[in-house]
């Protein structure tokens, strides 16, 4: 499993839009510039978020981009669904069933169940961060939340 750049990208540019502190939001050449990414590219990751409705672009010489809606309300696990996708889709057996029609499996596959628990415990923990706890100004605040998180996560036997 590997996140994509699409992913870490669009997540990190939702980041500083989040924490743009002007109603004009950020220009893509701000963007670019603070990534280290091309303008193109800013302008796919952009046209992504906000056709996903987490992210307006402001009119005029001076606009930028700016949240859709207040940062306490957009969930990771969606933002990373829109950039990119689940780790796990439930077509994806029927996607790769090998050199035959079925899956030699389809009944009783251990690795589906895997890849479904795996992707069952993502969506748990990506459900409890919001953009906001990700975005939080205050200094080292989003990394403490994200710490806590994971102390909540059940140790496995």
């Amino acid at each position: 499993m590997k996140i994509t750049a699409q992913e870490e990208f669009g997540l990190r540019v939702l980041i500083r839009i989040a924490g743009c502190e002007t109603e004009d939001g950020m220009s893509i050449p701000q963007l670019s510039k603070a990534e280290g990414l091309s303008s193109h590219y800013v302008a796919k990751l952009t046209r992504t978020l906000r056709m996903a409705g987490f992210i307006n672009s402001t009119p005029g010489y001076k606009g930028g981009y700016v949240l859709a809606k207040p940062s306490r309300e957009i969930k990771i696990k969606y933002v990373l669904q829109a950039l990119g996708g689940v780790l796990y889709d439930k077509d994806f057996c029927g996607q790769h069933t090998g050199s035959v029609k079925l899956c030699t499996n389809s009944v009783d596959c251990s690795a589906r169940s895997l890849w479904q628990m795996v992707q069952y415990t993502v969506d748990q923990l990506l459900d409890k961060i919001t953009l906001h706890d990700m975005a939080n100004p205050k200094k080292n605040e989003s990394s403490q939340f994200l710490r806590r998180i994971l102390e909540e996560v059940p140790k496995l036997v």
